[in-house]
């Protein structure tokens, strides 16, 4: 079976992506701001380097979008906003191993590396398909009545 090694950003890719403030990103962040600044950063990244991350905040914005637009209850759009979420959070920690393996196996194959990435994206995988099957119990009943109710 080959194995396909997706290339690392550039330098000057990695450069404008993580700003040069970082330059001490082994100490505490000074205060409360600097955290969220930090965090915000990290969402960023992953908005503008990760493909599915995109498609899981997209397909997240027009599940809550659908849930309010069919009036569902407060509580059952609570639950797709944390199945979301999860998914979401998931994807963040997939990106963050997947980086920490690439800085420490370079540029080569090692087994470790790869069952480590293929779990991490495992765990995406499967808190995806559980929010699809939440979203799906929530959503088809009364998408199905309001199709039904335009026909």
């Amino acid at each position: 079976m080959s194995q396909k090694i997706s290339p690392s950003p550039t330098p000057t890719t990695l450069q404008t992506l993580v700003s040069n403030e970082r330059e001490f990103s082994w100490k505490v962040a000074s205060n409360l701001f600097v955290s969220f600044k930090y965090a915000w950063a990290g969402i960023s990244y992953s908005f503008q380097t990760q493909r599915n991350f995109r498609i899981h905040i997209s397909v997240c914005a027009m599940a809550i979008a659908l849930s309010v637009f069919l009036h569902l209850q407060a509580v059952e759009i609570a639950v797709i906003g944390i199945t979301s979420g999860l998914v979401l959070a998931l994807e963040l920690l997939n990106t963050a191993i997947e980086s920490l393996v690439d800085l420490t196996v370079k540029q080569t194959y090692h087994d470790l590396a790869k069952i480590a990435k293929d779990c991490a994206a495992g765990a995406v995988l499967v808190s995806a398909l559980v929010a699809v099957l939440v979203a799906s119990i929530l959503l088809l009943p009364p998408l199905v009545r309001l199709i039904i109710s335009a026909l």
